[in-house]
């Protein structure tokens, strides 16, 4: 009886045990794919060689680098990463490139959504309305004309690139090698603001209609200093071609 007892005891303390401990078992949680972290995914190539140790900060954080920069209130800086090409030279020379292109068209952009976004601009480039057809095409060929001009004055500050060797059993489809380069320049903001201002004026210039040209010369007011505080204050960096 003695024995009996002693075996039902046994029993009952083992499944007790094992209750408490399974019930203290954490179960691992697979993390959601927004939460997973960039560097913790694995790449399907191996670095080879890189102009530089570390990959720099200015190509991803060009923002954040330029406040630690001296000249940051004379200069305004752009940075742009071509995706993989076959040859260095040729990613370097696109990625030069691209960055100076990126300067003509954020101030396309920026004078084009200025004048849409205000009543006055947005009723003298109506492309519904015959009139405005010639106000519309030379505005468009004087923005190009201009910020084209203005980028030749831009400085090539930093560049960096990598070559890396594309592997099947990492993931790629087939074993190559391929550079990727990123640039950075910088262009004064007075020479930005000047060839703003000087498109704005030919633009009104060109308007005959008295009604139009005041609309749009109030669409137009101060955008070179409004430019200069959107790119100030919210640059950031273009990725790959």
């Amino acid at each position: 009886m003695k024995n009996l007892f002693m075996c039902a005891f046994i029993i009952i303390f083992s499944l007790i045990l094992s209750t408490s401990c399974a019930s203290n078992l954490t179960v691992p949680q697979t993390a959601a794919p927004s939460e997973v972290s960039k560097s913790n995914i694995e790449k399907d190539y191996i670095l080879r060689e890189a102009s530089e140790e570390n990959r720099p900060v200015w190509i991803y954080e060009t923002e954040e680098w330029t406040k630690t920069q001296k000249d940051r209130e004379d200069y305004l800086f752009f940075s742009f990463e071509t995706a993989i090409k076959n040859d260095r030279e040729v990613a370097c020379d696109l990625a030069k490139a691209s960055a100076r292109a990126e300067i003509a068209s954020e101030i396309v952009s920026y004078i084009e959504k200025t004048l849409g976004d205000s009543k006055e601009g947005s009723a003298a480039i109506d492309s519904n309305s015959p009139e405005n057809k010639s106000i519309n095409n030379y505005i468009e060929s004087t923005i190009a004309e201009k910020s084209k001009a203005m980028v030749n004055g831009a400085q090539l500050v930093k560049t960096y690139w990598e070559k890396r060797n594309y592997l099947e059993r990492k993931g790629a489809k087939k074993d190559y090698f391929a550079f990727t380069c990123a640039a950075l320049i910088k262009i004064e903001k007075e020479r930005v603001k000047r060839a703003i201002d000087e498109t704005t004026q030919k633009i009104i210039q060109k308007i005959v209609d008295p009604g139009v040209k005041e609309n749009v010369k109030k669409a137009l007011k101060d955008v070179s200093e409004n430019f200069d505080k959107k790119m100030s204050e919210n640059k950031s960096p273009d990725k790959g071609v």
